[in-house]
């Protein structure tokens, strides 16, 4: 996810954050909502999820930061200051994997030598020490780094829930099983590890949401500008094909993928300066960082999951995903039809989402911005 506005394994890390326990019980927000956990690339413009969540009642268990669009850890500090600033470092922050299953800087670079450079590379843009001091969000190199110059909202004084954010998210479908829904905004590596970490972990959910999954979309990436391709190239899949591929193989009770219906809607000015008419931190953080040029990704995956009504257009179909490394489509999905499904994968039957109902998704957003929940 890019700026749209931007334990078991615990004992074995050696890192010099810091992390603290919490109890989800103390002092959460909407404590007998619906539950969920949302997992994102984190970054200052992402805001608007959680706040629509919460806006809609729901019982926000905790969120993960992954590696995507920046490193882990980067972007798991990003969501505690989005948090900090609007009084709710009552809901816990857990770090997710430093790397994709198998995917690493050096892997995507060889890859791109292969089959042509991506039009938005994320977290595996090569190193750039001027733009990163300019405010960027780090790439390459050391996962452990937090730029503190990317930090629009200011730098968090809080700490980290935990540094395992599968394990977590296996206990807590455990500690409520069939109710906690599991939203994804950036790559599926941690999904993936809960998955394989426990083989109850996805059917003890209620499902899982999905921004990802661009079928068809080869033909819009040769025409236009380069944003236009940058836009269809399904980034959080291909982050981590092999991850992509255990979520979507899992049985999940349901799985929605939200691509499509998202990349058709975009922020435009006089939607924020609308937005920006009630002053508070929220609606002045979207009108500073929120990129015209770019969709409501997230944002309109989250409405899907929230209000299943808004949808207008939706099919499915059986999935499956690409994970050849020698291929100019790794990390893409196929659809299949149920006869056509290959005898010898077990494949899902997803949810595909067409179009939703653009003006609800902005109305829900912008209440939710100018209206925001806080902590007991």
């Amino acid at each position: 996810m890019r700026y749209t506005g931007l334990c078991l394994l615990a004992s074995a890390l050696n890192t010099a954050v810091a992390y603290a326990s919490t109890d989800d019980s103390n002092t959460s927000v909407n404590s007998g909502g619906q539950k969920v956990i949302i997992e994102n690339d984190w970054n200052s413009g992402s805001a608007g999820q959680f706040l629509m969540a919460l806006d809609y009642g729901w019982h926000v268990l905790g969120l993960v930061g992954d590696t995507s669009d920046s490193w882990a850890m980067h972007c798991s500090y990003m969501a505690l200051a989005l948090l900090e600033i609007g009084n709710l470092s009552c809901i816990p922050v857990h770090k997710g994997s430093d790397y994709p299953l198998l995917m690493t800087p050096k892997l995507m670079q060889t890859y791109q030598t292969l089959q042509g450079q991506l039009p938005w590379r994320g977290v595996f843009k090569p190193y750039n020490e001027t733009a990163e001091k300019l405010g960027a969000d780090p790439t390459d190199g050391d996962p452990s780094r937090v730029n503190r110059a990317a930090f629009v909202q200011g730098y968090p004084n809080k700490t980290l829930a935990g540094v395992n954010a599968a394990a977590w998210m296996v206990e807590q479908v455990h500690k409520y099983p069939g109710e906690v829904s599991i939203y994804s905004g950036g790559a599926l590596t941690n999904i993936a590890m809960a998955v394989r970490m426990d083989s109850e972990f996805a059917s003890l959910t209620k499902g899982l949401y999905i921004m990802g999954g661009f079928i068809d979309t080869n033909l819009l990436m040769t025409s236009g500008n380069s944003n236009q391709a940058d836009i269809n190239t399904d980034f959080n899949f291909k982050a981590d094909p092999e991850a992509a591929k255990i979520a979507l193989t899992a049985d999940f009770p349901n799985i929605t993928l939200v691509s499509a219906a998202s990349n058709a809607i975009f922020p435009d000015d006089a939607y924020l300066d609308d937005v920006d008419k009630v002053d508070n931190v929220y609606t002045n953080l979207a009108r500073e960082v929120t990129q015209t040029y770019l969709p409501f990704w997230d944002e309109g995956t989250m409405m899907v999951m929230l209000d299943p009504s808004t949808v207008l257009n939706q099919t499915s179909f059986y999935v499956n995903v690409d994970t050849s490394y020698y291929s100019p489509t790794y990390g893409n999905i196929w659809g299949h039809q149920k006869e056509f499904v290959p005898a010898m994968q077990d494949l899902r039957e997803v949810n595909y989402v067409y179009a939703i109902n653009a003006t609800a998704m902005r109305t829900a957003l912008k209440r939710a911005l100018q209206n925001p929940k806080t902590c007991p």
